[in-house]
């Protein structure tokens, strides 16, 4: 493509976001550039003394149906279209009295923003925009010698290119704005095909596609060697995409995704809880009076994966927590909301990257979870089932007490956001010992019980913390070793989906260790 594109001469701006608008007309307009508008864009440029002609008046076709047809004309759209350079494009263009259109600004009605304010869908529908999408296609298609611009964050660099190319835009430049359009564009699609597959009560529609706005380009996605990026999907979910940073160095892509996964550990308890993340699983989570007894509990369970991990509260961190939490060293932290205390204890630590998010996320709502595979996706409900004590199944001789009872609760909440294979040992509303990730429920099952010898050989306890503990399983056990394993370990009771063909044999084993064991008829595999 050759770039001899002459100066911008006749401009159409229609934007339902109206930020740096009038300073960008008031630049369009010293640089000779006719502006064409209607509505409310019109409006808050003619209050600011700019000379602006209604798009009426341009196509000589009056708005009809309530705003729904204006833009949708020839004499628009030929303006848009038309290749500067081909004859007979020219000769259409003079014949029917067309006059070229250099630059489109639009970013379209606020159909995303009228949704999350629980809009009816009258109004909803009504903020379906149609003739702005069809001029952002047409300008990105035509961008050989349109300017096409989307969003209040390029008129800087329009202005820039403006004046350093005597009032025209570089192809480089329509080219980057080009694709920023579709994507736009695709996204807007997205959200209405999304909406309407809510509406319809269909979540799982013949086509389902994904969009994101970038929030931030990363150094690098969980290797050196690869690149990465954080894209927001615009949902209102507080955490780590909604959260403001306090302060700290920039968030990395492990960070992020370790961060994500505690906040909604940590969003499971109505109790002052405690999650200590590394690696996107838990290393000790607790419950506590206060957050700072909730943290020494969590801390206990594995002192030394806790070291350079992720903490998530669920309520205002303050400042007794934070002071236990600046004796080791901690990537991030996030909370609800952090007093200015804290805040004040937390900026001696200046690489400490500090969340606060103003909210906690529901741990029942439902939503979407997506994996990529090779050529793919797969596209699940978020894992929002939660057992309470009327779920449990009692299957053993000895019935759990009462303390048990809120002990195997707490664990099994845990067990749901640790990688399958899962094994979680708790005691008193805190993690003693966890198994994540093996091949095998037994190996699991063993591997929590030698972590929790080894945190109680750091604690200087005279025994393994596992000691009179309770123990969950995300999945049934398939055989008798893996609960075998657990009371060996000390384990006094058990909780698990069941289901098992096998489950009789594990209830007898049980039996014949005097454990208790429940059975919840719900598994949490986390892959």
């Amino acid at each position: 493509m050759t770039d001899n594109s002459p100066a911008i001469r006749r401009a159409l701006i229609s934007v339902s976001d109206k930020s740096g608008l009038v300073e960008f007309a008031t630049f369009l307009a010293g640089q000779g550039v006719e502006l064409l508008s209607t509505g409310g864009t019109a409006k808050a440029m003619c209050d600011a003394g700019l000379d602006v002609k209604d798009v009426a008046d341009h196509t000589g076709f009056p708005e009809m149906m309530d705003g729904r047809v204006k833009t949708l004309h020839p004499t628009v759209h030929g303006g848009i279209l038309a290749r500067r350079g081909d004859a007979g494009h020219l000769a259409a263009m003079e014949e029917h009295d067309i006059a070229p259109i250099d630059l489109i600004v639009v970013n379209l009605y606020p159909f995303e923003a009228t949704v999350a304010a629980g809009a009816d869908y009258e109004t909803c529908v009504e903020n379906i925009d149609i003739g702005g999408p069809a001029m952002i296609r047409s300008a990105a298609k035509n961008h050989e010698s349109v300017t096409i611009v989307t969003d209040a964050q390029d008129y800087a660099a329009v202005t820039d290119d403006m004046k350093a190319n005597d009032g025209a835009t570089s192809v480089d430049l329509r080219r980057r704005l080009a694709g920023t359009a579709y994507a736009r564009t695709a996204a807007y699609d997205v959200a209405i095909g999304r909406w309407f597959s809510e509406q319809n009560e269909d979540p799982f529609p013949r086509r389902f596609s994904l969009s994101g706005t970038r929030v931030q380009s990363l150094r690098y996605g969980e290797n050196p060697h690869q690149n990465a990026a954080f894209y927001a999907t615009g949902d209102n979910r507080p955490g780590v995409a909604t959260a403001t940073q306090i302060q700290g160095k920039e968030l990395s892509y492990n960070n992020l995704n370790d961060t994500d996964a505690a906040f909604e550990l940590a969003a499971e308890f109505a109790s002052p809880a405690m999650a200590i993340i590394k690696h996107a699983n838990p290393c000790g989570v607790a419950l506590g009076d206060t957050l700072a007894d909730a943290y020494a509990k969590a801390l206990q369970c594995d002192p030394v994966s806790a070291f350079g991990g992720i903490i998530a509260v669920n309520r205002a961190l303050d400042a007794d927590a934070a002071a236990a939490m600046k004796e080791i060293f901690l990537e991030v932290v996030i909370a609800p909301e952090i007093t200015a205390e804290a805040k004040e204890i937390f900026s001696a630590k200046k690489n400490l990257r500090v969340l606060e998010t103003g909210g906690m996320p529901d741990p029942t709502a439902q939503g979407l979870m997506t994996k990529l595979l090779s050529c793919g996706f797969l596209l699940q409900d978020r894992d929002s089932g939660r057992i309470g004590r009327d779920d449990l199944k009692i299957v053993t001789k000895r019935e759990p007490t009462e303390q048990e009872i809120s002990d195997l609760l707490f664990a099994f909440s845990v067990c749901k956001h640790v990688k399958s294979n899962a094994i979680v040992y708790a005691k008193g509303g805190a993690t003693v010992g966890i198994g994540a990730g093996q091949m095998s429920r037994v190996d699991s099952s063993r591997i929590a019980a030698r972590k929790s010898e080894d945190a109680a050989e750091t604690a200087g306890a005279s025994e393994p913390l596992v000691k009179g503990s309770v123990v969950a399983s995300d999945a049934f056990f398939p055989f008798a070793d893996g609960l075998l394993a657990a009371a060996d370990a000390g384990a006094t009771a058990v909780i698990q989906p069941g289901g098992s063909i096998r489950d009789e044999e594990v209830i007898a084993a049980a039996d014949d260790a005097g454990l208790a064991m429940v059975f919840t008829g719900m598994r949490h595999f986390r892959h």
